[in-house]
């Protein structure tokens, strides 16, 4: 009989990924299933293991999805079986999470469980919307309650005396019932020009504020559009502060939404600079990084790496791709001994220096001419010199080492390829619907593969703005007949995202 495994409640946070604790991060990582709910950022699911089973439950108010009966039952079922589980639950699972409820099921059946609490929204929505729910000079008191408490309660619990004499009180959930709330608020002592704010989608990128009284927040909440669930209320004079102290509205991408086409494995560090700024980036991998058909030439190049005086590494993917199949071989970095090393960018020269090999040339310019400028200053007649690369690339660098003398060997050491196109019909709909500010293009496959799924890709009223990361990837649009205005000067996903935001805090200072 196998052993019973055990159950993790872990909090997900209110929704940026960056807010999951580091313990909830790990359990993630090593689960066999994942149980998850609507509020859950679906970013936090990259975690998991490939093998692991992930299972949707939904959650999602005003929704029929998944019993809170059938959610015990599935995770008391999946434990039993010997599995590792984590129910991931949006906020902290103990506040207003059920968690509780869950907890007390598993316990009564004898399962394992441990509780990971969560950053829960009650306190970060409103600190993203630049309101502190405590200020030595404005309120010493808060009180945090549910925004639609059970119907089925013959009474409320809810102390709304108590309530009308705190500091700030924050209804979670709570603008279905927002206008009942502020009305059993004010009539229990709370003065109707107490300030008022309505946060939806808190902590995300799609963030929306709506400010007020509790006398007037509900009607202004009306005559707002997108201001639905998942939000909360908050009351009190705190609110005011927001004028001062909202920090995370203010950043250069705030609103916007980006696409990145770049492959999935090398696209995090991307996507984690343009959501600092305050995008919201959609994942749109136009190129799968695949092993080449077969490794033989790379095998054989390996085999006999002694008889090269230089190996030129063009990409981080050429560089892990060469690692790899040198280990596999029974070799390891010693072979190098005596083999110079270059490298096209500082990402891919980082790589390789991470292995303990030092990288002698790094041109200026992160591609194959600048390469190729530094190499001018070397004697490479008669030197043997070694690329790994893409299967696909551009030979400008093979045939001038070539006509400088030297005899290269070109290895496939990985393939690019189009991977599938689940996602394709909604970011057609988006783009067609004009709700896409800047599309990004960090190579020139990632041009031609986005072009061959949206043909018919035509920008209108300056959106969406195409940014690509250096010449080369902007040649490659320019010759298909679109322009980049963003290219960015340095060959860096970092330095990309910030032309990106320099660009659009550019255009808003010009609006106004």
């Amino acid at each position: 009989m196998s052993k019973t495994g055990t159950v993790y409640l872990i909090g997900a946070g209110p929704g940026d990924p960056g807010l999951i604790t580091l313990r909830g991060k790990e359990l993630l990582e090593k689960s066999d299933v994942i149980v998850y709910d609507y509020l859950v950022n679906r970013r936090l699911l990259s975690f998991a293991r490939e093998s692991a089973e992930i299972i949707y439950v939904g959650k999602k108010a005003g929704a029929r999805e998944m019993s809170q009966g059938d959610i015990n039952r599935l995770l008391i079922a999946r434990a039993k079986k010997g599995k590792t589980v984590a129910r991931l639950k949006g906020g902290d699972p103990f506040i207003f999470g059920r968690g509780g409820e869950e907890a007390e099921a598993l316990a009564k059946r004898g399962i394992p469980f441990e509780i990971v609490p969560g950053v829960t929204s009650a306190s970060a929505v409103p600190a993203y919307a630049g309101i502190p729910l405590t200020h030595r000079d404005v309120t010493s008191s808060f009180a945090v309650v549910t925004g639609h408490e059970d119907p089925g309660k013959e009474e409320s619990n809810i102390p709304w005396d108590a309530l009308a004499k705190m500091g700030t009180v924050v209804f979670l959930m709570g603008v279905r019932n927002i206008e009942k709330n502020m009305r059993k608020l004010m009539d229990s002592g709370k003065p109707p020009g107490t300030p008022a704010a309505v946060i939806t989608w808190g902590t995300y990128p799609a963030q929306a504020v709506v400010t007020g009284t509790v006398g007037d927040i509900a009607r202004s909440v009306k005559d707002r559009k997108g201001i639905t669930s998942p939000a909360i209320v908050v009351t009190g004079d705190a609110v005011n502060l927001r004028k001062i102290i909202n920090w995370y509205e203010r950043k250069p991408l705030f609103g916007k939404r980006v696409i990145v086409t770049r492959a999935r494995e090398q696209a995090e560090p991307f996507i984690r600079s343009l959501e600092e700024k305050g995008a919201e980036v959609i994942e749109f991998p136009v190129i799968e990084i695949a092993p080449p058909k077969s490794f033989k030439a790379l095998d054989r190049a390996i085999g006999n790496i002694d008889d090269y005086d230089w190996i030129i590494f063009t990409s981080v993917n050429g560089v892990a791709k060469f690692f790899e199949r040198l280990l596999k071989s029974g070799k390891d970095v010693r072979a190098l001994h005596g083999i110079r090393i270059a490298a096209i960018g500082e990402v891919t020269a980082g790589e390789i220096e991470k292995k303990g090999i030092n990288v002698e040339i790094i041109p200026g310019e992160y591609r194959a001419e600048g390469l190729i400028e530094r190499f001018g200053k070397e004697n490479v007649k008669g030197k043997r010199i070694l690329i790994p690369r893409a299967k696909k690339a551009r030979d400008v660098l093979p045939v001038t080492l070539g006509e400088m003398g030297a005899a290269v060997d070109v290895v496939t050491a990985y393939e690019t390829r189009k991977p599938g196109r689940k996602k394709s019909e909604k970011i057609k709909n988006m783009l067609e619907r004009n709700t896409i500010d800047a599309v990004t293009f960090t190579s020139s496959s990632t041009v031609r593969n986005f072009l061959s799924v949206f043909p018919g890709f035509r920008p209108a009223s300056g959106r969406p703005v195409i940014a690509c990361i250096g010449p080369i990837t902007a040649k490659t649009l320019r010759d298909a007949g679109y322009r980049a205005q963003i290219t960015a000067s340095e060959y860096t996903v970092d330095k990309l995202a910030e032309e990106i935001a320099d660009y659009f805090s550019t255009h808003k200072k010009q609006k106004k």
